[in-house]
C-alpha cells in the first residue's frame, strides 16, 4: 500500500487534480472526432455551428418546437417520462463536471503563474487552443440543454418567459462569445458549469425521489454567479473600450475580444441578473418580510427552478401542488 502510495501523484499548480486529464480527453475526442483534441480548430463558416445562420435557425427550431409542441399537447395527456428526465439530468450532470475540472486544470496554472488580468484579457491567458475547444464544447452543450424545455412541454408544464428567454439567449451569448474571441468568458462558463453541476444533480435525485431541502440555495448561487459574471464582463469591457478610444482614463491594459461580444455579454448576462433577482423576490416575498420568520419554508415556498415558475396560492398553502408545478431551470 505505502508502494502504491508514493506512486500515486499528487496534486500541483501545474498539475490541480494530480492526474494530467487532458492527455485523456485528447484520446477520447480522437476515438469520437477521428483526430485528436489538440488538433482541432474553430473556423467560422468551416466549423459546425460557427455562424450566425446556423445559430439563428436553431434557435429559431428550438421556439417553434416547443410553442407549436405546447399547443399540439393540449390534445394528448401529460407524459411522466420520469426515466427519460432522471436519465438526461445525470447526463448534463456529468458533461458539466468533466468541463469544469477541465476548465480548472487549464486556468489554474495560468492564474497562478500570471495572474487575474492576464488571463482574462490576454489572448495567451484565455484564448489557448485548450480552451477554445472547451468553449466550442459548451456551446455545442447549449443545444442538448433545448431538451429540458422539451421535458416542460411533453409532461405540460408551464412555459415561463424566463425559462425560454435563458435558454436561447444562453446559445446565442455562447456563440458570440467564441466567434468574438473574448478571454473573458471563462469566468463566466466555469461558474456556470459549477452551477449546472449542482442544479442537474438536484433534478437527478428529485426525479429518483429524494427530498433535498437546499434547492432555494441553487437560486442564490444562480444570483451569486451573475453578480460575479456582470463584475468581470464590466471590468474586461471597461478595459478595452477605456485603451482603444478613452486613453487618458485609467486602465491596466487593453483586453482582448471584439465589440459585439462586449455589449452581447453586458446585456445578456445583466438582464438575467435582474431577472433572477426578481424570481427570487417574487417567489420568496414572504418569507423575507421583517419580523416574520417563516417555519417549514422547506416546503411552503417550493421553489422548483427547473420551470422557472411560482407555485401557486393553493400549493404554497398546503406544501403540495396538484397541477403545475412552478420550476426555472438555469444558469
Amino acid at each position: 500500500m505505502a508502494s502504491f502510495l508514493q506512486n500515486v501523484p499528487l496534486p500541483s499548480i501545474d498539475r490541480p487534480f494530480g492526474v494530467h486529464l487532458w492527455p485523456i480527453f485528447d484520446k477520447a475526442f480522437e476515438l469520437v472526432k477521428g483526430y485528436p483534441a489538440s488538433e482541432f480548430k474553430f473556423q467560422e463558416g468551416v466549423t459546425a455551428m460557427s455562424t450566425l445562420k446556423e445559430t439563428a435557425a436553431l434557435m429559431v427550431t428550438y421556439y417553434v418546437v416547443i410553442f407549436g409542441g405546447r399547443e399540439v399537447m393540449k390534445n394528448f395527456p401529460a407524459f411522466k417520462l420520469n426515466t427519460l428526465f432522471m436519465i438526461h439530468n445525470f447526463i448534463l450532470t456529468v458533461i458539466s463536471g468533466v468541463l469544469l475540472v477541465l476548465f480548472l486544470e487549464q486556468l489554474i496554472p495560468t492564474l497562478w503563474n500570471h495572474g487575474v488580468f492576464y488571463t482574462i484579457c490576454d489572448h495567451r491567458g484565455g484564448w489557448t487552443q485548450p480552451l477554445i475547444v472547451l468553449y466550442y464544447l459548451n456551446y455545442l452543450n447549449k443545444y442538448w440543454e433545448f431538451l429540458d424545455t422539451v421535458f416542460l412541454v411533453l409532461k405540460k408544464k408551464p412555459l415561463t418567459f424566463l425559462h425560454t428567454y435563458h435558454h436561447g439567449a444562453t446559445a446565442l451569448l455562447c456563440y458570440t462569445q467564441l466567434i468574438g474571441l473574448t478571454a473573458v468568458q471563462w469566468v463566466p462558463i466555469t461558474i456556470n458549469l459549477l452551477v449546472h453541476v449542482v442544479m442537474y444533480w438536484y433534478y437527478f435525485q428529485s426525479a429518483r425521489g429524494v427530498r433535498i431541502w437546499w434547492k432555494k440555495y441553487i437560486t442564490m448561487l444562480q444570483i451569486l454567479q451573475f453578480v460575479i459574471d456582470v463584475g468581470f464582463i464590466y471590468f474586461a469591457s471597461y478595459s478595452y473600450f477605456s485603451s482603444v478610444y478613452f486613453p487618458w482614463a485609467p486602465t491596466m491594459g487593453k483586453c482582448a475580444g471584439e465589440e459585439f461580444a462586449a455589449f452581447a455579454g453586458i446585456a445578456i448576462i445583466t438582464s438575467y441578473l435582474f431577472l433572477f433577482i426578481g424570481f427570487y423576490i417574487a417567489t420568496y416575498k414572504k418569507e423575507v418580510k421583517v419580523g416574520r420568520p417563516r417555519s417549514n419554508t422547506g416546503k411552503k415556498s417550493l421553489i422548483d427552478m427547473k420551470n422557472f415558475e411560482i407555485p401557486s396560492p393553493a400549493a404554497t398553502a398546503t406544501g403540495r401542488s396538484n397541477g403545475p408545478v412552478t420550476r426555472s431551470r438555469k444558469a
